[in-house]
């Protein structure tokens, strides 16, 4: 046997760096054996790293155990080589023999690598855990082991303790700094991204790299902050950044998600040699502006170049951002995955999920969804959001349960789409379990989980804790702002709608169209004509805005329901567009409001030539003929409505009590609790008369169904689920009950007495508002 020399030793050390194969790796370890070396700890040390680098873990295993007293490198080579190689239990099995059957201590290497292992674990204790060793051990200010933690607690999407770690460490580098930013913006805190870049950059940007100003870059075009953008580029230039491949690319995906492709295309041309992942991001940047045609073309100019292209190329080319007319290219898409085998990906199958969720093609989606081996976390988010997108409110909650019920983890994306679900349902019990479990999972610092929960409170009628959490919020975006203003104008709280337009103008917050619409909408339902116009003025004076359709409907509505009908269609005739269905469906209601049936025939006779499919139109029109008593005519347009098969949405009313929900139609029978229902209500309908109400008969006046009609033997849905909700809670609850139409006047009329008979607050959602109806008053002041 030859002699063991140091020239030996580095021969096979320069050899096992040099391969190219396992198979090279495997001869070699026969020769380490030949020449005496196989218990050298240095040499079998870096065979077992090049081992994992060819992830022949179960090889490296066995070389492990064939030493007989292994140093600590060896561990913590094998420790990160089952890290690296997505076998963290395997990994962490190792940290615990190291610390279990050895003399030896881990260092900083060793936790920086094991926690790595960790942050792959479903079991978030183990981190947790391990954390604590760590600083026993005295590394809890370690930069390694930092770094490491931040990554840990960002992949359980716990920023805080993120946050809290970093916030902590005595010194920062530039591993740190990166793994912050870049944490952030994955984590969608995108302000808080930019603010820590911002911060890496007044700290004397010491530590600035490209890496740094390309981690900020995807957080900026997510909040749209083009000047900013502009900004971080002109640093990337002064520090020698610009022409890094990487930083290009990024700035390539930051100013076509800002609209602003022909600078992207740009960029991308000062790309000497585009790689595939520039390629990926400029077409992306296309499909995402529109342009399906010029990534269709540079998709084509890949497959001829005979690049193989990749999961992100074709995410990059499926429309998910106009998806209207592409239902043909989606499924051209999904064949072309099919065949090549990408159809697979998580990413290829969310995001072709996606498109057919928004597209309303809901089985093609689920289809998808079922198919899929690995459902990742971004698949069942698209799935929710679809749902809930698309109105399937229950479906999009079903589906929420069955994540919950295979252990997949939801992040703030799950959140804010199932927030939205619980919304749009009124499901306030789930919403606040929901809320429950954004505090355990410390979602709070999410912007869009924190504006999604104001939005699921004001929705589902408790306006104090939606403000209250809109006041906690340390960071407001424009739609925050505009959420609280639009939930202040649900409630039929004008005036706070306003201030509260005031100060995010003070707060340097720029309003959109949207915010403009929530104020309007917020002074219709209040009344305030004067304020509504002054805002309408300054819209277009101020701030430049060019009203769209829905903002001249509202203005309509605020002079309609104020009485000023003439001038309502004075402010029509004077539009410098064609009023659409939404202006004349506007004067239309207010037209009903106050009895006005020439006008209300003008606005009708304009929405059948508009809007001829809504049936909704229709039925008012016949009301109004009913209402003159000229059942004639109102039959006659009844017909109509039997001949093309028009149908209108049955009216049903919803109540939850004690976390499960109630569902009333008129005249329902089928409540197990039915009989002792009808006993409430003919109890409190003496009592109402006692009090003096009396049956209003005129309601043919109101947008409703025809259960207004069956007042003799059927009953409103609004009054059974009352009803129901007075014998199933202890006296003094508020009730709370949710319409899918517009309340009618005698059922708005009840409620009032019934609260002052009863003594019970009662909250009503309908199709327009809320109803807080107390003492006999409404918060509306008979103004809906």
């Amino acid at each position: 046997m030859s002699m063991k020399t140091p020239q030996s030793r580095n021969l096979f050390l320069s050899l096992l760096k040099g391969a190219k194969t396992q198979s090279q790796l495997t001869q070699t370890h026969a020769q380490i054996i030949i020449h005496g070396f196989q218990n050298d700890l240095s040499t079998v040390t870096k065979l077992a790293h090049r081992l994992s680098d060819f992830k022949a873990t179960c090889y490296a295993r066995a070389l492990f155990f064939s030493i007989p007293k292994p140093d600590l490198f060896l561990f913590n080579v094998i420790i990160r080589g089952f890290s690296n190689n997505e076998m963290p239990k395997s990994s962490i099995c190792f940290y615990t023999h190291l610390r279990k059957n050895t003399a030896l201590t881990p260092d900083n290497f060793t936790y920086s690598f094991v926690l790595s292992a960790a942050s792959a674990c479903c079991d978030r204790s183990i981190g947790v855990l391990l954390h604590g060793h760590a600083i026993v051990s005295g590394y809890g200010s370690d930069l390694f082991v930092g770094a490491a933690l931040v990554d840990l607690y960002f992949k359980f999407s716990w920023v805080k303790s993120a946050r809290k770690v970093f916030d902590k460490m005595p010194e920062k580098d530039t591993v740190l700094w990166n793994s912050m930013i870049s944490g952030l913006m994955k984590n969608c805190c995108f302000q808080d991204s930019i603010w820590v870049f911002g911060d890496m950059v007044r700290n004397g940007g010491t530590w600035l790299d490209s890496t740094s100003v390309a981690a900020v870059l995807p957080a900026v075009a997510e909040v749209q902050e083009l000047r900013l953008g502009m900004e971080i580029q002109c640093l990337g230039l002064k520090l020698g950044f610009h022409d890094h491949v990487y930083v290009l690319t990024g700035l390539v995906s930051f100013y076509s998600k800002c609209g602003e492709v022909e600078r992207a295309e740009l960029l991308f041309r000062d790309i000497v040699r585009p790689d595939l992942i520039s390629c990926n991001a400029m077409i992306s940047g296309y499909t995402c502006n529109g342009k399906t045609e010029s990534s269709l073309r540079l998709f084509r100019q890949l497959l001829a170049s005979a690049e193989r292209v990749n999961s992100s190329t074709i995410v990059g080319l499926i429309p998910v951002f106009y998806p209207f007319g592409h239902l043909h290219l989606t499924n051209c898409i999904h064949n072309f995955c099919l065949k090549s085998g990408i159809v697979s990906n998580s990413s290829v199958l969310t995001a072709l999920s996606t498109v057919y969720s928004r597209l309303n093609e809901m089985e093609a989606a689920r289809k998808l969804f079922d198919e899929s081996s690995e459902k990742s976390l971004a698949s069942w988010n698209a799935m929710i959001a679809g749902y809930t997108q698309n109105g399937l409110t229950e479906e999009a909650i079903s589906l929420f349960q069955e994540m919950q019920a295979s252990k997949v983890a939801p992040n703030p994306v799950t959140v804010s789409s199932i927030l939205s679900a619980c919304a749009q349902l009124g499901a306030i019990s789930l919403g606040k379990w929901v809320h429950e479990l954004v505090k355990s999972r410390n979602f709070e610092s999410n912007i869009y989980v924190s504006t999604a929960l104001i939005d699921m409170y004001a929705k589902c009628g408790n306006i104090v804790e939606a403000r209250d959490l809109f006041d906690l919020m340390p960071h407001k975006s424009e739609v925050t702002w505009n959420t609280m203003i639009s939930g202040y104008g649900l409630h039929g709280h004008g005036l706070e709608a306003l201030q509260l337009f005031s100060e995010m103008l003070h707060s340097g917050i720029w309003p959109s169209g949207v915010t403009f619409l929530s104020v309007l909408y917020a002074c219709s339902h209040a009344g305030l004509v004067r304020e509504g116009d002054e805002i309408f003025q300054s819209m277009i004076h101020d701030h430049g805005f060019k009203p769209l359709a829905e903002h001249y409907a509202c203005m309509v509505d605020i002079l309609g329901r104020a009485g000023q009908l003439e001038k309502a269609l004075e402010f029509i005739k004077g539009l410098a567009v064609e009023p659409g269905p939404a202006v004349w469906g506007a004067l239309l209601g207010a037209c009903m409001i106050h009895k006005d049936t020439n006008l209300a025939r003008l606005a009708s006779e304009k929405l059948f030539e508009l809007d001829p499919e809504n049936v909704g139109y229709h039925v008012l029109l016949s009301n109004i003929y009913s209402a003159e008593r000229d059942y004639l005519q109102a039959a006659t347009v009844r017909q109509v409505v039997k001949k093309r098969k028009l149908a209108k949405a049955p009216g049903c009313t919803l109540i939850e009590v004690g976390g499960t929900p109630h569902v009333f139609t008129s005249g329902d029978q089928l409540h197990p609790q039915s009989t002792a229902i009808y006993a409430m209500l003919e109890k409190l309908n003496g009592k109402m008369r006692e009090a003096g109400f009396q049956t209003e008969t005129v309601t043919a006046l109101h947008d409703v169904e025809e259960e207004e009609k069956e007042l003799m033997m059927k009953v409103h849905s609004e009054k059974l689920a009352i009803a129901f909700g007075l014998i199933a809670t202890e006296p003094g609850t508020e009730i709370r009950i949710i319409k899918n139409l517009r309340v009618c006047l005698d059922c708005h009329t009840a409620t009032k007495f019934i609260s002052k008979v009863t003594g019970r607050v009662i909250v009503v959602r309908d199709a327009n508002r809320f109803h807080h109806f107390k003492d006999g008053v409404c918060s509306c002041g008979d103004y809906w």
